[in-house]
């Protein structure tokens, strides 16, 4: 579970954000104390009141009209502002309510919940004019733009770091692996590591946030353009490129990681996950840790730890050659990282769907490994990191696609499995637990899988329509050899295929025939020579996959960029308003493409999803809290601007209308607007608290 980490951090977000309530509210506040409008409440929060304090009563537990009740003999919203003058109280109650959701002020005359309330006292809500009524209004919104005003100048001042808008790992047949080029002869189709986006669509790109906003915001069958400077090219070039639906996601995508620098991240967010990373990738002896720095590459000076990605697919299969400083005394040792082969996706994406598949090698599926196991799972102990599994429930040798499938099938309980385990095969007993009851998450182990290259193996399953689909590949049969030449793991497996195929393609075979020897999991072992044949198309496609460092990128520290005014006052105010600025038009195209069906409901974020969220972003530092409390400010401003009734927008409509028509709306109808409203909003904050805690939960 992804939970709630550091009670400082969750402190911090929830003052944070009863300051951006208590400002919104102080806007209406003191705008209907300008407007002679009296004022009941002025509440923090919604429900029954846990403090409450009045002038001339003081502060209390609960609230404090019931000791005017029982000193004066009527609730003060009674009293006439002569009595309130006599009996020497105030006629505003301040308090803080038990659900921190929101706040109020409350008028007298008017109620948001009951449009027929009325007042005939000359300081009604109903009694000032349209115009005091409509500043006082908008004064809520006014105040929560103000403040992200004034929190941007404060984090610019300072400096706000962020992901560089670098690109990182682009993988093969995304929409960035395959932009256009521009009006740049000479230049070749593909974005690569380490470009740098200048603009999109000719907005400038700050951030890497910047670049999935854009990719997020497109519309279908509408390309972006992208702006781009590379390392080594004098001036700067423009791709076209068309960003994808992701159907995980529920967002449009270019299909590209953020680049990353050269340390083994020693952020405390990551906890022990460099060092399991580490030991993963078969690099636990090497006496690399958190803090150290990668320095060369090949004996090459490197400054991103991306190209590692370059260095596995230039050297064919071969063991990446690095060099590694230490962050105590800048002594250095040389490592060789281990490289993987990379298989191929398991099917192609057309249009916005991506049809569901196993990686494979020319239709040859692996076997499934444990990459991790989830620490609160009840598997932990039981199931282990490396562990390969053999057979799961009824099924032998299942595939990473179908084991879930089985899982899922199954439900919770016991679940029978047999696994290798350092060269053993153990039988034992996991357990399923369930999912949610609303099917956002099935049934499951707890585990993270990957693909075993470690054991020359298949899965149960061949992909179809490839060469080996024809081939009567039983589960967990074993290559013995490619070509004659023996093969114990799955990276052997591919440079013997490599080599196969590229001799094939130099002769100008019709079809490249490679010879597996292969012993089938039966009783007798039986030993058995297959031909796999291979068109030229596909050949060349296959030798297109490359190799990968057995190293995630993900260990790394991301390549960062600080935005800053330098100290300059007038440049902080600048950039304060144009990020503001972006952030409500921003904010509204979110809503339209919501409607449209391009960005996902289940994105949609709730109290607890943003409380979340600012509990990590507090563990980035003061200033991009203090940045993220601005950004929330300005979307609860442009929420409560919505044409929606009970928000500040559709009580804005009904006064414009008044104005226009002499008359206020009929009450029929701002009760069926209310009913409406609130059922709307209602079922907005159910949908995003219902994501919120499937998140957390880790079933997001």
């Amino acid at each position: 579970m992804d939970a709630l980490t550091t009670g400082g951090n969750l402190l911090l977000i929830i003052l944070g954000f009863c300051l951006l309530i208590a400002l919104h509210e102080l806007g209406h506040f003191l705008a209907a104390r300008w407007a002679g409008i009296r004022v009941h409440v002025f509440a923090i929060g919604m429900g029954p009141v846990v403090f409450g304090y009045r002038p001339g009563i003081g502060m209390r537990f609960g609230s404090t009209d019931r000791l005017a009740r029982e000193r004066f003999g009527k609730s003060v919203q009674l009293m006439s502002d002569a009595e309130l003058r006599i009996n020497g109280i105030g006629e505003t109650e301040y308090s803080l309510r038990a659900l921190p959701l929101g706040g109020f002020v409350g008028m007298l005359g008017q109620d948001d919940l009951d449009p027929s309330a009325r007042s005939g006292d000359p300081r009604s809500y109903q009694r000032a004019s349209i115009g005091r009524r409509m500043v006082v209004i908008s004064a809520g919104v006014i105040a929560n733009i103000i403040l992200a005003i004034v929190l941007f100048i404060v984090a610019f001042m300072v400096g706000v770091r962020f992901e560089a808008p670098v690109l990182g790992v682009l993988p093969a047949h995304s929409p960035a692996a395959t932009a256009s080029p521009i009006d740049a002869p000479g230049v070749g189709p593909g974005l690569r590591p380490g470009d740098r986006v200048l603009e999109i669509d000719g907005t400038s790109a700050l951030t890497f946030a910047d670049i999935r906003i854009a990719a997020a915001m497109s519309r279908p069958g509408v390309p972006i353009d992208l702006l781009i400077e590379r390392p080594g090219v004098a001036a700067p070039m423009r791709f076209r490129t068309e960003p994808l639906n992701d159907p995980r996601g529920g967002v449009r995508t270019l299909a590209v990681l953020p680049s990353v620098d050269c340390t083994l991240t020693t952020d405390r967010r990551v906890g022990d996950g460099v060092l399991r990373a580490l030991e993963a990738a078969g690099l636990g002896a090497s006496g690399l840790a958190p803090g150290w720095t990668l320095t060369e590459i090949e004996g090459v000076p490197t400054t991103s730890g991306d190209a590692l990605v370059a260095a596995a697919s230039a050297g064919g299969g071969l063991p990446i050659n690095t060099r590694w400083r230490s962050p105590e005394d800048a002594s250095v040792i040389d490592v060789a990282i281990p490289v993987r082969p990379t298989l191929a996706s398991p099917a192609k994406q057309t249009g916005e769907t991506t049809t569901d598949g196993d990686f494979h090698l020319l239709g040859l599926v692996p076997l499934v490994a444990i990459l991790d196991v989830e620490p609160s799972s009840a598997n932990d102990g039981v199931l282990l990191p490396g562990d390969i599994v053999l057979r799961a429930g009824d099924a032998i040798g299942p595939s990473q696609r179908s084991l879930v499938a089985i899982v899922r099938e199954h439900g919770p309980g016991p679940f029978p499995m047999r696994i290798l385990r350092d060269g053993a095969e153990l039988d034992i007993s996991a357990t399923i637990v369930d999912g949610d009851t609303l099917g956002s998450r099935p049934a499951r182990l707890g585990i993270m899988l990957e693909t075993a290259m470690e054991v020359p193996q298949l899965a149960a399953s061949v992909a179809a329509d490839f060469p080996a689909s024809d081939l009567g590949v039983l589960p967990l049969t074993r290559f013995d050899a490619i070509d004659g030449a023996p093969v114990r793991s799955w990276s052997e497996l591919r440079r013997a295929v490599d080599r196969a195929l590229r001799a094939g393609i130099a002769r100008g075979d019709a079809v490249t025939t490679i010879t597996l020897e292969v012993t089938s999991p039966t009783t007798a072992r039986e030993p058995r020579t297959l031909e796999l044949r291979v068109s030229p198309n596909l050949a060349r496609e296959t030798l297109t996959l490359g190799w990968t460092p057995t190293l995630s990128l993900g260990v790394f520290d991301p390549l960062d960029v600080t935005l800053t005014a330098d100290g300059n006052p007038i440049r902080a105010v600048a950039m304060g308003f144009r990020q503001t600025w972006r952030l409500v038009l921003l904010t509204y195209l979110t809503l339209d493409r919501l409607f449209r069906g391009t960005v996902a409901v289940k994105e949609l974020h709730g109290p607890v999803g943003i409380v979340h969220i600012g509990t990590r972003v507090a563990d980035r530092g003061f200033m991009y809290l203090i940045f993220f409390l601005a950004m929330i400010s300005v979307n609860l401003a442009v929420l409560n601007f919505l044409p929606l009734p009970i928000v500040d927008g559709g009580l804005f409509l009904f006064l414009i209308y008044e104005k226009l028509r002499g008359k206020p709306p009929s009450i029929a109808f701002q009760n069926a607007a209310t009913i409406l409203g609130l059922c709307l909003i209602v079922g907005i904050f159910l949908i995003a608290s219902y994501n919120d805690v499937m998140r957390l939960f880790g079933r997001g």
